[in-house]
């Protein structure tokens, strides 16, 4: 299941369009975008070649040669350079919409009750990797030719190896606060990062089973 566009909130867009936008993007991105229909959208990271998300992003193809990349607000520009990072001697142009407004806190509340993580706040860039976040099952082509960052991915998936921490949405008090430990009995298992009593979302140490595993 993927989330309701309600609770995703404000978001930057990115648009790669071109001759060469398909096959470039198709090069850059974890998601397999051959075959999209005009208006269809698929869900992708950009990720490290060390395997670390730099950007989740879903993909419209929104013309013949034109594609928009929506990710959270404030994390467009950081998405845009990503993509122009590579760009030499390819036949597409890209450009960024930013987007106007704040998240609406029953839009925050929607997000947190159905566990999607949030740039910036459980998926950091530079820091987390894609096994964990419950988002491969959307996000994360493993048919499809290389990509930057794909030797991590398709390593732990074919060893069907455990992350580090894995993201779960849990149940928390009125009292409770982002940055908070998440305590099982009378040990620490992690920490939480978003909160909206009584939902919260925490990285949880491998090997603990407290709350849900988030996947979609």
């Amino acid at each position: 299941m993927e989330p309701a566009d309600r609770m995703l909130g404000p978001r930057d867009v990115v648009v790669v369009e071109g001759a060469d936008a398909l096959t470039y993007l198709h090069s850059q991105v974890s998601q397999d975008l051959q075959g999209m229909e005009v208006g269809e959208r698929r869900w992708t990271f950009v990720l490290e070649p060390t395997g670390k998300i730099e950007s989740l992003a879903r993909v419209t193809r929104s013309g013949d040669d034109r594609y928009e990349l929506d990710t959270d607000a404030g994390f467009g520009s950081a998405l845009l350079a990503r993509i122009d990072r590579f760009k030499i001697r390819v036949a597409a142009d890209t450009s960024l919409t930013e987007a106007e407004g704040e998240a609406d806190p029953a839009e925050e509340r929607a997000r947190i009750a159905a566990g999607w993580p949030r740039l910036g706040i459980e998926l950091v860039p530079g820091e987390t990797i894609p096994a964990g976040t419950g988002l491969a099952g959307i996000a994360v082509s493993f048919t499809k030719g290389c990509y930057p960052g794909q030797e991590l991915v398709e390593r732990m998936d074919s060893r069907d190896a455990q992350a580090p921490r894995t993201l779960r949405r849990v149940e928390v008090g009125g009292d409770a606060r982002p940055g908070d430990p998440l305590v099982d009995g009378d040990v620490e298992v992690g920490v939480l990062t978003s909160v909206a009593a009584p939902h919260g979302l925490a990285w949880v140490k491998r090997g603990h089973e407290v709350g849900e595993a988030v996947a979609f």
